[in-house]
């Protein structure tokens, strides 16, 4: 449940200077209404600010959502203040021991108290803050609040408790090792700087990590020093009155004693000159290029970041004339980027890429470098910088659509001044912004001596790349029907509607694989007859509008999203992207390459755990429609012609094919016209329907052990199943999953089992619905339907040494709740959690509209009211016949992805036992139950056991 960031992106890209109104309440001893502001606030919000006697800040924002609270706690501690060598990464590494409870609230007692309120909860460490996060029923408030000051004035854990965690947080840099560009960013701020603390990323230096069993006294310090009210803000946001939760802060919080430590982080010389690194990385990959420069720390009421940001967004943005060129026109690169981060002291402003053939890789450095000085010496126009700010004021009310969201918002900013104001502050000075503001930014920052250029590739690169030009050596250079419409009426300006079809990856041709994806991806990135994508995209900017599609198994949904303001203009241009395609080539060759660069580098070369699960799917419904992962196989994505994208558009995107859903302060003109657009679309039933795929049931433990040069053994193992959501048994196999091993939960048992207790990896969680891309978010998105599922254990990456073990231990604990079913009081706590939760999963605007759409489509009553009204008649014992009817621990298709394949075959199919190993001292009942499942049969078959390396598998 701990997501660290290495860079994580702020809200300063979604800034704007347009006003809107919002006023806050300031308070000393008791809270007293301030006189509103008469402008130059931009969050709609009114909120009450209390600073207590003891330094501890609080900030009480309604947000006018009802039923539910998010209270965020950013703590003014992150890697910034890890000041000592050899201590790096204890900032993040108490954002996991903060979970590990206190003498009044141990673990287990903590999260009951968070089940029962129905609660997703998480924490995040950054450079300069560790904000903790929980999202619940209102009712509960005070009880949330009475926990959390409970952890943060007494956590207490032992000696014990410490090893087992630092293990865990060595497991979580071993799952971002195989992210390329954790690694560059990692080099890249090594070379940057030689003083401060943002030498090293969040995570902190391996050699750190590795020593952190050794440094339990320390962590004691660390504690004590930075946990302190002082610099502590609380922020409570929902439905919430502001005088009552202020009382409720002072009843628990207000005993927290004052710290007496002073900062001591040290100042970064002036920079050195140009620095190049180069990073070879050991696997096939695309190269990347980036290049940064030493940019101005965060002062929310100061231009200088502000203008540094918005320079290189223009410069470098999906609007801009190098993306155009490099990504759309040339196609020499598929991703470029920039980032300038809001910071407290001076950090980096970065520019990079990702290049698709290595010998382009000097070009593109160049490229950047030319753009940059072209930056510094002639400004952006007055429109340009206007459609910015207009693009930035729309897409920060985009994202407040849900409680959470507001709060988090709040969070990113509130940890510089602990003030509601930051964030107005900073909008004032983004509208204040002229051309001359980015031009001085640009000259002042983008300079040649705090220049670092780094590079990550598996092959050669140019020679030449490793000496740095001066930018003064670039000259600048331009560069050349009747439709029946979900609609659901809300109070929110934005406006999005959903177009659903039915047609997905079960409906490639044989030998054409990923052909439904690659059409979807031409329809909503590769422009309109009329309009180029770069001029689709330059269109949309300035009113924050996106249309963007998402391409399962069995339906392909397009999402639009605009202010109501800018409806109109909105349709005419995103529209003809679906009803009056451009189908160029040149977007083809673009977006099938991408496609491919997705399957082979983003999803095989560089993340195991997905990769394991698709290959997990593939294999049970081996022969179906399901057999193969949405983005296809390589020989089919090389096989797909633009002829093969035409003729699946014309049959797939009819009029009878798609069902429409919009949500918003929608008014019937709208909906009229887009029922107008959409009866542009070709007459048609859409493609015919696909059967229910029949997966195959495993005949005892079936393994595939994909090799591939790994640092971690990555797991998933499951089974298919018949149960969907209209099906009878489906919401007593859903609580029988929760209770399991709930997404990214650490209340549920299996997490318990294998992560807390011994400390072996970084999560294990159990599924009954598909949930691609679940590593990155809590819930999966909606608009996945399928017609059959599959029962899903993922084990999250353990040390290779441990993979036979770990396999043990989940099915140990799956037979024993197959065997032995579920007890009544784990039900009920399960269920009560579930009753409260499924509001918290249905929260966002896009998740209400989607999951109305998809109960359409399953044809079953509003997933909200469904769920609740089934878990509130279920019972204990239809949860586990449920179980035994559907589920089993020994005829299970098992994917293991590791370094050493046949050694682990061997250890497989001899049924050898496997030792697991501690750095800190456990009970003996955990030791003599380790015996007992290190020596379990498993019974596998030598036949039953196949090698594949990974290089083979969705080849074809």
């Amino acid at each position: 449940m701990f997501q660290s960031t290495l860079s994580r992106t702020t809200l300063a890209t979604l800034i704007s200077g347009v006003l809107v109104a919002g006023a806050v309440h300031a308070a000393s001893a008791t809270p007293t209404a301030a006189k509103a502001a008469t402008g130059g606030d931009v969050l709609p919000f009114k909120a009450t600010e209390k600073l207590l006697p003891n330094g501890l800040k609080v900030i009480v924002v309604p947000t006018g959502f009802p039923n539910l609270v998010s209270v965020h706690i950013p703590v003014q501690t992150g890697s910034r203040n890890e000041v000592e060598p050899g201590k790096s990464g204890f900032a993040h590494f108490f954002e996991h021991m903060m979970f590990r409870g206190t003498p009044t609230y141990p673990p287990e007692k903590y999260q009951e108290v968070i089940t029962k309120a129905g609660a997703r909860q998480n924490a995040y460490t950054s450079d300069d803050l560790t904000n903790y996060y929980t999202t619940f029923a209102k009712q509960d408030l005070e009880t949330v609040l009475k926990v959390e000051a409970d952890r943060f004035q007494h956590l207490s854990y032992p000696i014990a408790a410490f090893k087992t965690e630092s293990r865990a947080v060595l497991g979580e840099y071993n799952k971002n090792s195989a992210n390329p560009m954790s690694k560059l960013f990692e080099v890249q701020r090594d070379a940057a700087y030689t003083t401060h603390t943002y030498k090293h990323t969040t995570m902190g230096f391996l050699k750190d990590i590795e020593d952190m069993p050794n440094q339990y006294d320390y962590s004691k310090v660390f504690f004590d020093r930075w946990y302190r009210p002082e610099k502590t803000t609380i922020i409570i946001a929902g439905d919430v009155e502001p005088s009552k939760a202020i009382a409720m802060v002072e009843k628990y919080w207000a005993g927290w004693k004052r710290g007496a430590f002073t900062s001591n982080v040290p100042v970064e010389p002036a920079p050195r000159g140009a620095q190049y690194r180069h990073v070879a990385w050991q696997t096939p990959t695309l190269p990347l290029v980036t290049v940064a420069w030493r940019a101005p720390s965060f002062v929310a009421r100061q231009k200088e970041q502000a203008a540094l940001s918005m320079a290189l967004s223009l410069s470098f943005g999906r609007t801009s004339p190098l993306y155009k060129r490099l990504v759309q026109d040339e196609q020499k690169v598929d991703q470029l980027f920039d980032f300038t981060p809001n910071r407290v002291d001076p950090t980096l402003a970065t520019v990079g890429a990702r290049v698709k053939n290595p010998a382009d890789a000097l070009m593109v450095r160049d490229a950047i470098l030319q753009t940059v000085a072209k930056l510094r010496d002639e400004p952006v126009s007055s429109q340009e910088l206007e459609a910015a700010k207009s693009a930035q004021k729309y897409g920060l009310i985009r994202s407040l659509d849900n409680t959470e969201a507001i709060a988090s918002t709040l969070a990113s900013y509130v940890h510089f001044e602990r003030s509601y104001g930051t964030l107005n502050g900073y909008y004032r000075a983004i509208d204040s912004l002229t051309p001359a503001d980015l031009q001085a930014a640009a000259r002042k920052y983008l300079v040649d001596d705090s220049m670092v250029v780094t590079t990550l590739s598996h092959e050669a690169l140019p020679k030449g790349i490793e000496a740095l030009p001066k930018l003064a050596s670039f000259a600048p250079r331009e560069v050349d029907a009747k439709f029946d419409v979900l609609v659901q009426k809300s109070a929110l300006p934005q406006i999005r509607f959903k177009l659903l079809f039915a047609a997905g990856s079960s409906h490639d041709p044989k030998g054409k694989e990923g052909l439904a994806a690659l059409t979807a991806a031409m329809v909503a990135a590769s422009g309109s007859r009329e309009r180029k994508i770069d001029e689709v995209t330059k269109s949309l900017f300035p009113m924050a509008g996106s249309f963007t599609e998402q391409t399962d198994k069995e339906m392909t949904t397009f999402t639009g999203t605009i202010h109501k303001d800018n409806w109109d203009q909105f349709l005419g241009i995103a529209m003809p992207l679906l009803v009056d395609p451009g189908f160029r080539e040149e977007d083809f060759r673009r977006l099938k390459d991408a496609q491919r660069n997705a399957l082979v580098l983003d999803l095989k070369d560089n993340n195991e755990e997905e990769f394991g699960k698709e290959r997990l799917q593939a294999n049970v419904f081996a022969g179906t429609g399901y057999g193969h992962p949405v983005l296809g196989t390589v020989a089919g994505i090389d096989a797909i012609t633009l002829d093969d994208v035409k003729a699946f558009y014309a049959k797939a995107y009819t009029r009878g094919a798609v069902k429409v859903g919009i949500s918003g302060d929608v008014s019937e003109a709208m909906t009229a016209s887009l029922k107008a657009q959409l009866a542009r679309l070709p007459q048609g039933a859409g493609l015919p329907a696909t059967g229910v795929p029949k997966g195959r049931m495993p005949n005892g433990l079936e393994v595939e052990i994909v090799e591939k040069n790994t640092r971690a053994t990555a797991i998933s193992f499951g089974l298919p199943l018949e149960v969907t959501r209209k099906h009878p048994d489906f919401a007593a196999l859903w609580l029988a999953k929760t209770w399991f091993g709930e997404h990214r939960s650490s209340s549920a048992h299996l997490y318990q089992r294998i992560r807390e207790e011994r400390g072996m990896n970084y999560g294990d969680y159990a599924y009954i619905e598909a949930f691609p891309r679940g590593m990155f978010q809590f819930f999966p998105n909606p608009n996945l339907g399928r017609k059959a599922q599959l029962f899903e254990v993922w084990i999250r990456p353990v040390a290779p040494q441990n993979g036979h073990f770990a396999l043990r231990v989940a099915l140990h604990e799956l037979g024993k709740m197959v065997d032995g079913g579920i007890s009544q009081a784990d039900f009920e706590t399960t269920r009560d959690y579930l009753l409260k939760n499924v509001f918290v999963m249905t929260a966002t605007q896009d998740q209400q509209l989607g999951y109305a759409l998809d109960s359409q489509w399953y044809g079953t009553p509003d997933f909200t009211a469904m769920m609740r009204d089934a878990l509130s008649k279920l019972s204990a014992a239809d949860v586990n016949a449920a179980i035994r009817k559907h589920l089993s621990a020994r005829n299970l298709s098992v994917v293991i992805i590791t370094k050493d394949a046949a050694g682990l075959k061997q250890a497989l199919v001899s049924d050898a036992f496997s030792p697991i190993k501690y750095d800190a001292n456990k009970p003996q009942a955990l030791l003599d139950e380790d015996q007992q499942i290190g020596s379990m049969k498993l019974n596998i078959r030598p036949e039953a056991v196949t090698i594949t390396p990974a290089a083979q598998v969705f080849a074809r």
